[in-house]
């Protein structure tokens, strides 16, 4: 979790000065304020995460203990396949995260019908991969989402619109969800080499491979 530390500077001869940080790991950002504090010269304390919410120094401190075991350093990397003569969607999707000072990488696939196209079975991917957000416990922070589908990553982004409704359904239940956990969202454009791992899963449902496996890195 990363934060800003705002606080007016009080000087010995009442000279006072608003100062804003740039964006610090919250405990580095707690201990730069008890450096500050221990000189007397930090009051209206405040810190600001990545999302905007304002923080107490003791706020701060409780919610660091209450997430401390928590993924974090989220990436979520996402594809989906479609089969169009069998009417048969794969999707799979990998989030690389730290928990507990462990990096790991959590595998899932899964295989869909009642889906029209490749596009929306990348959607049902991403989708997806917020539910596995859900489950791992991710929520109130900055997490990235790769994939080598620009309609999905620009259409979220706002920057290409959406006509087709059942396009519209998907991006209504995925910024639901994105609200619901408290999560910013950023959206990075990959290649379909970069994205391997979620495309090989998304051919294995389709071959009747179903994965799902934690590994530690």
């Amino acid at each position: 979790m990363k934060v800003k530390i705002k606080w007016t500077y009080n000087g010995s001869k009442k000279p006072r000065a608003n100062f804003y940080s740039e964006l610090l790991q919250a405990n580095e950002a707690l201990l730069i304020m008890d450096d500050l504090e221990h000189m007397n010269r930090a009051t209206n304390i405040e810190f600001e995460d990545e999302l905007g919410n304002s923080w107490t120094k003791k706020e701060l401190k409780k919610l660091l203990e209450e997430i401390k075991d928590d993924p974090q350093d989220v990436t979520v990397y996402f594809d989906g396949g479609f089969l169009k003569n069998e009417a048969l969607a794969g999707i799979g999707i990998v989030v690389y995260y730290t928990q507990n000072n462990k990096k790991l990488r959590l595998r899932v696939n899964k295989r869909m019908e009642q889906l029209n196209s490749n596009n929306e079975a990348e959607y049902a991917a991403f989708y997806e991969g917020m539910r596995i957000l859900e489950e791992l416990g991710v929520h109130h922070q900055p997490v990235t989402f790769k994939g080598d589908s620009q309609v999905v990553l620009n259409q979220l982004a706002g920057d290409w619109p959406c006509f087709e409704e059942e396009f519209n359904r998907w991006l209504d239940r995925i910024e639901a969800k994105i609200k619901e956990l408290s999560i910013l969202p950023q959206y990075e454009t990959i290649s379909r080499k970069q994205n391997s791992e979620a495309d090989k899963l998304a051919s294995q449902a389709l071959e009747g491979t179903i994965v799902r496996s934690t590994l530690q890195l």
